[in-house]
């Protein structure tokens, strides 16, 4: 029986349940880093910047939102002795502070800025998504240490919807105008911030039935991704009225709350198992008192055994969590695997973030309609999502039941993108449609199987920490591959005297680079895979089945 458990209606709320549904609707918000092709159109024109400019201003926004160390810190620090919500509030102030100065100066209430402060702004918005990120996807992890994939999976997988999510928001409430969707960014994910942080705390308990709710949580979260998928096709095909937009908002919304009954479902089981447990223990009890002097002594003896029993279990339990050998930062700095995942991350996220950043005029330049380019922006979205929820799940499946190494998905996935820039190189018709599904799945995949695989090779305890370290090799490609080399090829390949070109030639050579970048990655992740194989044979896969065990001995006790 769980030792945790309280019948208090206090239960009710302060589960990991409820905790897990509050991180997935403060990540239904916190994508804003998706849509920055939405209101890029507005920033280049009001600020008068060339394609090198604005490449500069979106690096800056990777760098912000992928440069996470001090989200690890104060969440290391912090978490274990205040809770989460310290994180939450302080990605909640960034958040409103950098998107509300940037809407102030576009609308021109502010002055025009200096390139550096718009930077600045643009920095300090994006930070805050490491603070949202960290606090839900290292709790979630905590919560559920058996099913590590699947939960990271659900919490960055729904952060990959959230970029169609506030899209659609955005087209209900200020469609065609770009300059109050910065006003939206600035008020939308704080509010939820700040309402919700109090719910999201660490519950280190193991239940039997984790997967099956877990799995629901994944089933609403396709759902979701279905239903944005068809509104998005939907709207490309028809031009939608008023009246017809707010209630495909409503009925998203209505989705959106879908997991709450999840987690009272899952709660309600777990307070009639326990109910149930403690009737069954009264009425033994009960029994025992009517045994005789000879019984009693026996049961004494027995009861001495289970907890000397029980003692040796605490002490099996200690050990494998010394031999685990969680590892800080430094000692992670020192392995040869975390620099595998430094490269393969700069690989598939640097390319990644400079396709989508320069999603807007990669379509201008191939001849597609402004519609058509926020069909491919909302859809990467989409896509982005199958490849974090479905890396997550995969990856534990195939963990569990084959012992198989999370860094062989990553190969796969890498060697696919690779594919896939070479697809939109060669600019034939739809191939950008074509193209981004492939790469949106498999940049999506690299968000679920990274910090995972730092989870499983250096431990929980400072999880944030390295996987937030690891993830500034992103913003470092993109910088490389998004300014240096696509910006500048852009520029180069247009017509003098003019800031727009037109034409396969804009971009081939830069995407038959990021073909050949990701190629590089996937032997990086080729060599991570063949390091790691028997770790994860014979320690990880083991351990995780006797922790999935140990649950349902507790449970059935």
């Amino acid at each position: 029986m769980d030792l945790d458990y309280n019948p208090s209606r206090k239960s009710l709320i302060k589960n990991k349940w409820v905790a897990t549904t509050a991180g997935i609707w403060i990540q239904c918000t916190a994508g804003s880093l998706y849509t920055f092709s939405i209101y890029s159109s507005i920033l280049k024109s009001s600020q008068d910047y060339d394609q090198s400019t604005l490449d500069t201003i979106s690096v800056c926004k990777d760098l912000g939102a992928n440069v996470g160390v001090l989200a690890g810190v104060l969440y290391s620090s912090t978490a274990g002795r205040v809770g989460p919500w310290v994180v939450l509030l302080a990605g909640a102030i960034q958040s409103f502070a950098g998107y509300f100065l940037m809407w102030l100066t576009v609308t021109g209430v502010l002055p025009r800025p200096p390139v550096a402060v718009m930077c600045l702004y643009m920095l300090l918005a994006a930070h805050a998504a490491t603070f949202f990120n960290t606090a839900n996807v290292v709790t979630g992890v905590h919560n559920f240490p058996n099913y590590g994939g699947t939960i990271v999976g659900i919490m960055k997988g729904f952060l990959g919807l959230s970029g169609a999510i506030l899209i659609l928001v955005y087209q209900t409430t200020f469609k065609d105008k770009p300059s109050s969707y910065l006003l939206l960014l600035a008020l939308l994910p704080t509010i939820s911030s700040l309402l919700l942080m109090s719910f999201v705390r660490m519950l280190k308990t193991n239940e039997e039935d984790e997967k099956q709710h877990l799995n629901g949580f994944s089933l609403v979260s396709v759902l979701i991704a279905a239903y944005l998928t068809a509104v998005i096709i939907i709207q490309n095909i028809l031009k939608l009225n008023l009246l017809v937009r707010v209630f495909t908002l409503v009925f998203l919304i209505g989705l959106l709350l879908s997991p709450i009954f999840i987690a009272i479902k899952a709660q309600r089981e777990k307070s009639y198992r326990m109910l149930k447990s403690l009737l069954e223990h009264n009425q033994l009890e009960d029994e025992k008192d009517l045994l005789d002097e000879h019984t009693t002594s026996t049961r004494q003896d027995l009861g001495e055994y289970h907890e000397i029993s029980n003692v040796t279990d605490q002490v099996t339990y200690d050990d494998s969590l010394e031999s685990r050998g969680d590892k800080n930062l430094v000692q992670a700095l020192g392995t040869i695997s975390f620099w595998f995942l430094f490269i393969t991350t700069a690989c598939a996220m640097g390319s990644g973030l400079s396709t989508v950043n320069n999603m807007s005029q990669i379509g201008e330049s191939l001849g597609y309609a402004s519609l058509e380019i926020n069909t491919l922006v909302s859809l990467w979205s989409i896509w982005n999502f199958l490849g974090r929820i479905g890396a997550g799940y995969i990856s534990d499946y195939f963990l569990h039941a084959k012992g198989c190494p999370r860094p062989l998905f990553m190969v796969i996935m890498l060697a696919t993108m690779s594919i896939g820039y070479l697809v939109i190189a060669f600019g034939f018709p739809g191939a950008l449609y074509l193209g981004s599904i492939l790469v949106g799945i498999c940049y999506g995949s690299q968000w679920s199987l990274m910090p995972t695989i730092a989870s499983d090779l250096y431990g929980k305890t400072h999880l944030g920490t390295i996987f937030n370290t690891i993830t500034i090799a992103g913003p470092v490609g993109s910088y490389l591959l998004s300014v240096k080399l696509v910006g500048y090829i852009y520029d180069r390949e247009a017509p003098e005297l003019e800031k727009t070109c037109i034409g396969t030639h804009c971009f081939k050579l830069a995407f038959i680079i990021m073909a050949s970048v990701t190629f590089l990655g996937s032997l990086v992740a080729l060599a991570l895979f063949v390091r790691t194989r028997n770790f994860y044979k014979n320690v990880i896969r083991p351990r995780v089945l006797h922790s999935i065990r140990e649950s349902k001995i507790r449970v059935d006790m």
